[in-house]
């Protein structure tokens, strides 16, 4: 029983990590085309209300550009916030409705800025680059799923057509995967920790039979 107590202890544990949601960012591009743009993508297992969710550049503000506009964020959804209106930025790139685009921020990225995105007053991800990797026609991603959130542009590369994102060229001519990414893991279905669980009281109680 006390094997049993703890393996669903165990299991318990780690559906609440898995289910806790994380936004980070996942591509940018600062210049090129019809506008710059930034991605952020839900890697966690749960749903999350963007209500209070805003974003800004280096001078660092909670609540500058509202992100309240992209609504309820599934797990593994990426959405994009761009300096262009969002309509043309979705015909530039071939974007369908289903993609959710955020238009019209006027605290642009320079070359060499910083990315903040903040839940309500706490900052949720930040991404600070420099002149390198640039930016400009060719968009920004993480090379590995370390990166993501850790802050460390030299952990990033330029994109370009057909690689690990997928990336092609816009109408206008720049390149980049904005609305996808390849670090938005499965997410396990409730079931598969019930199996889990189910599984780790099979052994428990074949345990407890051969000490008996």
């Amino acid at each position: 029983m006390k094997f049993i107590k703890i393996a669903a202890i165990a299991a318990a544990a780690i559906a609440s990590t898995a289910a806790q949601a994380q936004v980070v960012i996942t591509e940018w591009m600062y210049k090129g085309g019809v506008g710059e743009f930034i991605e952020f993508t839900n890697i966690g297992s749960t749903a999350i209300d963007f209500s209070h969710w805003s974003y800004d550049d280096d001078s660092r503000i909670a609540g500058v550009f509202s992100l309240a506009g992209l609504g309820t964020v599934a797990a593994g959804e990426s959405v994009i916030i761009t300096e262009t209106d969002a309509d043309v930025f979705r015909t530039d790139w071939g974007l369908s409705a289903s993609v959710k685009v955020l238009g019209d921020y006027t605290n642009n990225l320079g070359n060499g800025d910083e990315i903040n995105l903040y839940n309500g007053t706490q900052l949720a991800d930040r991404l600070t680059f420099g002149t390198s990797p640039k930016t400009d026609n060719r968009s920004g991603h993480a090379t590995t799923l370390a990166a993501l959130g850790a802050n460390d542009v030299s952990l990033w590369t330029l994109s370009s057509v057909g690689d690990v994102e997928g990336s092609w060229r816009s109408v206008a001519g720049t390149i980049g995967s904005p609305g996808q990414t390849s670090f938005a893991p499965a997410v396990p279905e409730p079931e598969t920790y019930a199996m889990m669980v189910a599984g780790l009281c099979v052994v428990g109680s074949m345990a407890r039979r051969r000490r008996g």
